[in-house]
């Protein structure tokens, strides 16, 4: 065989690219998979926190924002700490971005609070000045989807093994005890809201979407 392949050298640089490539993802793989492990701290969303990351992704909130920090000085001077592969570990899908029309929200959490999230959201260049950010006040009076966020907890629970009702992670639980949950954790946004809209709208039972998605930007630390 190898007499054969010596008077064929194509099919011999073939041959060895094969093998090099193996030999390659063979050491590569085993490393790779260690450091996506999830970092310690690391938590799946809550259900309310996982229907604000709907309604970012409905908008396209990642054509204009990456959720990426990249280990150069001049980024961790801004943002903080250089993203770590097993923060992403519950993210599907990853919400990188390659584009900065505005900032990066990896760890918006961090420096951002509700009220600024409120009042940026409505008038961004009343916030920003020279915001090219357009207002998203429809999501003040929008009922945000809970449901189908729950859903999808609970399929990534079932298939994924993701670590939902476990000790110190996000309890799930039933559609009614997930859905009362998402419930008080969106009074705790809405107190600290001055919409008083949307303060009586989640009183009433009801989660607007913006109280959803300032949950999901709190949650980005």
């Amino acid at each position: 065989m190898f007499h054969w392949l010596e008077q064929r050298p194509f099919f011999f640089a073939v041959m060895v690219f094969i093998f090099v490539a193996f030999a390659g993802v063979i050491e590569a793989i085993p490393d790779f998979a260690k450091q996506a492990r999830p970092t310690v701290g690391t938590k799946p969303y809550s259900v309310l926190e996982l229907t604000g990351r709907h309604v970012y992704i409905k908008d396209s909130c990642n054509a204009c924002h990456s959720q990426l920090v990249r280990p150069f000085k001049s980024e961790t001077d801004r943002y903080g700490m250089y993203s770590l592969s097993g923060e992403y570990a519950y993210d599907r899908p990853f919400l990188w971005g390659s584009k900065r029309t505005g900032p990066d929200l990896m760890r918006v959490g961090n420096y951002r609070t509700t009220d600024w999230h409120e009042n940026h959201m409505r008038d961004p260049k009343a916030v920003v000045p020279g915001s090219i950010m357009p207002a998203y006040e429809h999501h003040f009076t929008k009922i945000a989807d809970i449901e189908t966020a729950y859903a999808e907890a609970y399929t990534v629970k079932t298939v994924f093994n993701t670590p939902y009702d476990q000790e110190g992670m996000p309890k799930l639980g039933t559609w009614e005890e997930a859905k009362a949950a998402a419930l008080e954790e969106a009074k705790v946004i809405a107190a600290d809201m001055k919409d008083e809209k949307v303060k009586q709208a989640v009183a009433n039972g009801e989660v607007p979407e913006i109280v959803a998605l300032i949950a999901y930007l709190n949650s980005l630390k």
